[in-house]
């Protein structure tokens, strides 16, 4: 039996986080390898990853990471969908495969449950699915008394939910070739191609079968997922230091705190777990680092610099700033006195406009996102849910209300109003 890990999507609902989203990192390992792990936990060692023509390289480092599996790696043309996906492996496949969204994070009990299911049932297709209590915008079960699968729906609007069944891509074909030939058939090759392809089986005659699935489960499909998927690492992480790690003895260090290799801990700092200090780092003088945070690798938390229940990458650099329920991607840099609001003085939930549509974040406290290699100045202030997309710049003073895109410099000009520009190559 094969597990096919698709790897070739596109996340179109994540800016400013840009990139894959199963090669972020958790406490220095990314996703996929986390994935990888408890496939091969559960006794599944033969694995494909289908990539696409912008990651394969990427993907292909990871694979002597493990060589107890036999992995073999797939490409996509184009990210042009699931469905697209799982046939790139057709020549690859076995007549069992185990199909895997490991953008999608859950408990190796998920493979278990669902071998089990297959060991004592006679379904052409295993479905993990998960009930739920609010709309999520993702793809839903509709079952019968017997968990036989009857339909899916994929992505119906808030409010026309079929049931309160939800898809998690953790699907058991036990006959891949009839997989393939129902994909084959489906005519119009859109974002559901794929569940059009389920559809056709049921049609056939094939049983789809609903395996409920209790355990913990975080997808992540907007960027403030990336805080649960934190919380759920930090959790499963007992502490420790790592004997490379030099910690002053001035230093306050309480709770579930896992410290990395070469990381410096100077005088008067306080690190309240859980928390993760990734390689390299160096928590500077009266710096407070609290409330399920994970700091990347090779980063920088300068003097009496606070950072509260946020995911920070690599290489980002801070100096006298305060931080909170926030994201920061690779390579950032905040001047001294830039500040991430995360709480409206109104409180209540906070809700983020994204294509034209408003999205529920769920959460009362939420500070700023940012992409990749950008930047403030001097006494910023970020407001809470604000976006900056990869390699902007906001610059000294300013009062950032709204979301500002990729390569794009705000600033105050002379007579303290915002001026907005794109920045040039180079």
């Amino acid at each position: 039996m094969q597990v096919v890990f698709l790897c070739g999507g596109a996340g179109k609902r994540m800016f400013p986080i840009a990139g894959d989203k199963f090669l972020l990192k958790f406490l220095g390992k990314t996703l996929l390898e986390y994935q990888i792990e408890q496939a091969l936990a559960a006794g599944l060692n033969d694995i494909v990853i289908v990539g696409n023509q912008q990651n394969i390289e990427r993907l292909r480092k990871l694979v002597p990471r493990f060589p107890q599996a036999r992995i073999a790696l797939a490409t996509q043309g184009e990210p042009s969908g699931m469905a697209d996906a799982v046939q790139s492996v057709q020549k690859l496949a076995e007549d069992e495969i185990i199909v895997v969204n490991p953008s999608d994070i859950f408990e190796g009990s998920a493979y278990a449950t669902i071998l089990e299911a297959r060991k004592g049932g006679s379904a052409s297709t295993y479905i993990l699915g998960t009930r739920v209590k609010e709309y999520f915008p993702g793809g839903y079960l509709v079952v019968d008394e017997e968990k036989d699968i009857l339909h899916i729906v994929e992505k119906p609007r808030r409010g026309e939910e079929p049931s309160n069944v939800v898809n998690i891509v953790v699907h058991l074909h036990r006959d891949a070739t009839a997989l393939f030939r129902c994909l084959a058939k489906v005519k119009d090759k859109g974002f559901d191609a794929y569940e059009q392809a389920l559809e056709g089986m049921i049609n056939e005659g094939h049983k789809l079968k609903l395996v409920e699935y209790g355990g913990f489960w975080s997808p992540i499909k907007y960027p403030w997922h990336l805080l649960a998927a934190m919380e759920y690492f930090l959790d499963q992480k007992p502490g420790g230091i790592a004997s490379s790690a030099i910690i002053s003895e001035k230093a306050t260090i309480e709770g579930h705190v896992t410290i990395d290799e070469n990381v410096r801990v100077l005088e008067n700092a306080v690190i309240r777990g859980p928390c993760y200090i990734g390689k390299n780092s160096v928590i500077g003088n009266n710096a407070l680092i609290r409330d399920c945070s994970h700091i990347g690798a090779d980063c920088v938390v300068g003097f009496s610099t606070e950072i509260k229940h946020s995911y920070i990458g690599d290489g980002c650099w801070f100096h006298l700033n305060y931080i909170g329920d926030s994201i920061i991607a690779d390579r950032c840099s905040f001047g001294a006195g830039t500040i991430t609001a995360n709480l409206r003085l109104g409180e209540g939930k906070l809700a983020i406009e994204s294509g034209g549509e408003t999205l529920d974040t769920g959460l009362d406290k939420l500070g700023a996102i940012i992409g990749a290699d950008s930047k403030t100045g001097i006494n910023v202030s970020l407001m809470p849910g604000v976006r900056i997309g990869p390699n902007s710049i906001v610059g000294p003073h300013v009062m950032l209300r709204r979301d500002l895109g990729p390569k794009r410099m705000i600033l105050l000009d002379s007579a303290n109003q915002l001026v907005e520009r794109q920045i040039s190559p180079g």
